[in-house]
């Protein structure tokens, strides 16, 4: 969805339609396209789709919560289920975006619910893969790490964006890049477990998320930083 245009401060301009938006492939999908304008024949708003994306997100967490004390087989379709509703909040994402723009249903509210339950949802789907994990060492540490960076990396792009300055979607770990990666590493941690293997899968994935989004704190902030000194 928009965020804030790069010459105004964030509070003053929520509903600018030249704000910089997330360069998504998706958006410009076919399927995309027809889902969004069958949702705004509906009358539904992005509001309500952002907060349903943090539902998902909520399923997400009490998915990986819940299959750490199930069964091998059983754990298997949980992880499937868990990683089933990290997509769904992405795809509540892309909608909720395209219905205010594309659509024209901005509110002006929009900006708040753009950015806080996706935050939520973060630490919500992080933090709950962290404690499937929990039984390998650090594992619950190692989700609320990957909470925290992910957390940073929307902080400085913000912060670039209350200063004035251009906000960078780049990774290597936005937020599209970290769930897609959890995403796999759940999908293969769901093989594993009729294996009997601990979810190695899930702990190397919050592993590559946190490693993947320092670097791209790293890489927002020097580009905010070249900004400012080219001024």
């Amino acid at each position: 969805m928009n965020t804030f245009p790069k010459t105004v401060p964030a509070a003053c301009a929520p509903l600018s339609p030249a704000a910089p938006r997330r360069v998504l492939a998706t958006r410009r999908a076919g399927w995309a396209g027809r889902l969004a304008r069958a949702l705004a024949r509906t009358g539904i708003q992005p509001n309500t789709v952002s907060i349903a994306g943090l539902v998902c997100a909520a399923m997400a967490c009490v998915a990986f919560v819940v299959a750490l004390e199930l069964t091998a087989t059983s754990r298997a379709g949980v992880l499937i289920a868990a990683a089933a509703a990290i997509q769904l909040r992405l795809l509540c994402n892309l909608l909720d975006g395209m219905l205010a723009i594309e659509h024209d249903l901005r509110t002006k509210s929009g900006e708040i619910f753009n950015e806080m339950p996706d935050r939520i949802a973060d630490v919500l789907i992080l933090v709950g893969a962290g404690y499937s994990v929990s039984t390998l060492p650090y594992g619950a540490v190692l989700g609320w790490a990957a909470a925290i960076v992910a957390l940073f990396t929307t902080y400085v792009r913000v912060l670039a964006g209350s200063l004035g300055l251009t906000q960078h979607f780049i990774g290597p770990m936005a937020k599209q890049h970290r769930m897609f990666t959890l995403t796999l590493a759940t999908v293969i941690s769901s093989i594993e477990a009729p294996l009997g293997q601990p979810p190695f899968g899930i702990y190397a994935g919050l592993a590559i998320i946190v490693a993947g989004s320092l670097l791209t704190i790293v890489r927002r902030t020097r580009r905010m930083v070249a900004e400012v000194n080219g001024r």
